[in-house]
């Protein structure tokens, strides 16, 4: 079952922002969002986009297939992938790779690794992981759950919740909470481009800080 779509002019006014500015917005309304150590495969790449989730757990005496899921995925979604942090086998090579780019997915991510870097170079499609290794899946995990809640880094994901990703990482932001952490998000990017107007303008940074409450930006409002 498809999860509830968003908008999709607010899932792309995410686009514009960059996830160290939604990160402090969560931090502000107590959201817990950023994935630690799930960095990008190819620099320069951004994505925003609702998920589509899978679970895996290691392979039984016999073992279930790394899934067959990708035909089902809708463009503009994002793949999740929870390998509940596996670095010594990949749930994602070229032939999803070359799937995903031609289906219009959003982005990969992935708690654990993926392999067949060269397709996902030459291609540029979005994978965030936490990095690559050429060991096979196959008969060493098996999907146990799709669109099921999963985790990334210890951070919830929900079939439907917006996960952004740019050079500096992936965030996840609840479905229900996506407009209103858009709106503080702007707020703080507005507030940091005053910043540095004014250091342009030849102001002190401390001054310009202090102007624009930058050391406020980011706290949780009571």
């Amino acid at each position: 079952m498809e999860p509830k779509r968003l908008d999709k002019k607010i899932v792309s006014e995410f686009l514009e922002l960059s996830t160290p500015n939604i990160s402090d917005a969560l931090d502000s309304l107590r959201i817990r969002g950023g994935c630690e150590g799930i960095k990008p495969i190819v620099p320069s790449v951004r994505f925003a986009g609702q998920a589509y989730t899978v679970k895996y757990v290691p392979a039984g005496l016999v073992p279930g297939t790394v899934g067959d899921y990708i035909d089902d995925v809708s463009p503009g979604n994002v793949i999740v992938l929870d390998n509940e942090g596996r670095t010594n086998c990949t749930v994602w090579g070229d032939l999803l790779t070359v799937t995903a780019a031609r289906r219009g997915i959003a982005a990969t991510v992935i708690d654990g690794v993926c392999r067949d870097v060269g397709r996902v170079r030459d291609l540029q499609y979005p994978i965030f992981s936490r990095g690559y290794y050429m060991v096979t899946g196959k008969d060493r995990v098996e999907v146990v759950g799709i669109n099921v809640p999963v985790s990334v880094s210890g951070v919830q994901v929900r079939p439907g919740d917006l996960l952004v990703g740019d050079d500096s990482g992936v965030l996840v932001v609840p479905m229900e909470r996506a407009e209103q952490v858009l709106g503080v998000a702007r707020k703080i990017a507005e507030n940091e481009r005053r910043i540095e107007e004014e250091v342009e303008k030849g102001s002190r940074l401390r001054d310009a800080r202090q102007k624009f409450r930058y050391h406020e930006l980011q706290r949780a409002k009571t």
